[in-house]
């Protein structure tokens, strides 16, 4: 008896037929039903999470009339990625005006920074519908979107499918993808290379990232490797007045230096606040404060209840103006999208996700405000960067530990860096430094893209297609297949 595995694998390594592939979009998209039903629970228990967006992922879009112009969608999972995206975008603008602008993300935090963000460049945010033949058509059918481009790996196998049968040319920017979901892909390497091959190209930040997607079946030809975007952040003019704010709220001063730890996860808010009071029971002067920004918002309530729990004198963000705020020992940044603005504020950062195997997260944004960075061992989700700001000393690391290890390797680590401030300094000049030599990944992209956003942008959309006359038979799907 074929067992239920080895069905799954064999079906979606079928050969690329016409036939074929129609059969394993069909057995995709079922399961993507069934997962969503299973899954239903989950969104209504945590409707403010999950059920944000719900009947714009269904393909019910905010107000939007189509025109004359061409249409260039960049697509964002979150708040990391809409970050990233900002130089790209800014050079799509600048070099092809006649383009709209929309963005679409995933997540709720990343909904609200891009309309922050693009507020005067887009016209049009929302979320990104879920992966049914249904909402992607609809939403394809009311943009007619010219160019596609999708940040980093976001592979929705219906919505790539259809983006392409809609003639919108689909490009995957900044790419990456790990070892671990390379290895996943392979489960499915039949639906990987008939949704791959549907790309015009991928522009992506390794050649590790770009060997990884070729062995899952893009052709080498369409694979390029362009640098990672997130060098080219820079600090704009918004995050510099909210610097200020904060500065004078918190009344942030040399007198007593500042440890951020950033975009936390449980249980390292625990830790860190452990490792603070040891260094503080041993100050006598010059008493640091600490700024411990989460990385969920759902987890701002259980981080204040923690710190409640402690002697500190504390503040948080969202609460009313106090006189007290400028004296709190540890302070909350329970806000969305205000974190870059804190960093220029700090002496030594911590950067969350990488006390436990959750894989780490970016350490480029303290980079570039100048500062001595500290990560934890896990860094798998950044290991290139990592590696790159090891190798010239522009990070400190810390070993993989046990639990009951932590607290006081990191008091010792952050005790370290008050006391030293020449090794201070080393740290945070040899991190921008490391950001100046791999800025251009986004002057890399736009070269690759020009040549289509040119084309595509003189081809009138009624040319393209007729958008209530797009047909799923066979005809169709094999045209476009040859193509």
């Amino acid at each position: 008896m074929v067992s239920g595995k080895c069905f799954f694998y064999f079906t979606f390594h079928l050969p690329l037929t016409t036939y074929h592939s129609r059969q394993m979009f069909l057995i995709y998209s079922l399961l993507y039903t069934i997962s969503f039903i299973i899954l239903l629970p989950l969104f209504l228990l945590k409707r403010k999470k999950y059920a944000a967006g719900f009947k714009q992922r269904l393909g019910f879009l905010p107000e939007f009339k189509k025109d004359s112009r061409p249409v260039v969608w960049v697509h964002c999972v979150s708040v990391g990625e809409t970050n990233a995206s900002l130089p790209l975008i800014d050079k799509i603008l600048k070099q092809f005006p006649n383009y709209r602008l929309i963005v679409s993300t995933t997540t709720k935090t990343g909904q609200e920074l891009a309309k922050k963000l693009f507020a005067d460049k887009a016209d049009l945010v929302f979320y990104f519908p879920f992966d049914w033949r249904f909402s992607v058509r609809k939403v394809l059918r009311k943009i007619q979107p010219n160019i596609i481009l999708i940040m980093e790996t976001e592979l929705w196998f219906n919505f790539i499918r259809e983006a392409h049968r809609h003639f919108a040319q689909v490009f995957i920017v900044n790419g990456r993808i790990s070892e671990k979901s390379a290895k996943n892909y392979l489960w499915i390497k039949g639906l990987i290379k008939s949704t791959l091959r549907k790309v015009e190209i991928a522009l992506m930040q390794t050649s590790k990232d770009a060997n990884r997607l070729m062995k899952l079946g893009l052709n080498a030809r369409k694979v390029k490797v362009t640098g990672n975007f997130k060098f080219d952040q820079q600090i704009d003019e918004q995050d510099t007045h909210l610097t200020f704010y904060f500065k004078e709220r918190f009344g942030c001063s040399s007198d007593r230096p500042l440890i951020l730890s950033a975009s936390t996860h449980a249980p390292e808010e625990k830790w860190i606040l452990e490792a603070f009071r040891k260094i503080y029971k041993s100050k006598t002067s010059n008493l640091p404060r600490l700024l411990i920004v989460p990385r969920h918002p759902e987890r701002f309530s259980e981080v204040a209840e923690l710190i409640d729990k402690t002697d500190f004198s504390w503040a948080k963000r969202t609460s009313p103006l106090s006189l007290e705020d400028e004296f709190a020992d540890v302070v909350l940044l329970d806000s969305i999208g205000e974190l870059r603005s804190i960093y220029s504020l700090a002496d030594i950062v911590f950067v969350g996700g990488s006390l436990i195997p959750h894989g780490g997260q970016n350490i480029l944004e303290p980079a570039l405000a100048k500062k001595a960075i500290i990560t934890g061992g896990f860094t798998m989700n950044f290991e290139e960067i990592v590696n790159k700001f090891l190798k010239y000393k522009a990070v400190i690391q810390l070993p993989k530990l046990e639990a009951d290890q932590i607290p006081e390797k990191l008091a010792e680590t952050f005790r370290e860096l008050l006391e030293n401030e020449n090794l201070r300094n080393e740290l945070a000049e040899n991190a921008l430094e490391v950001m100046k030599k791999n800025r251009g990944a986004a002057d890399r992209t736009i070269k690759y893209l020009a040549p289509y956003l040119q084309v595509q942008g003189q081809i009138p959309v009624q040319k393209k297609f007729e958008q209530n006359n797009i047909q799923d038979n066979e005809n169709v799907e094999n045209l476009i297949a040859e193509k």
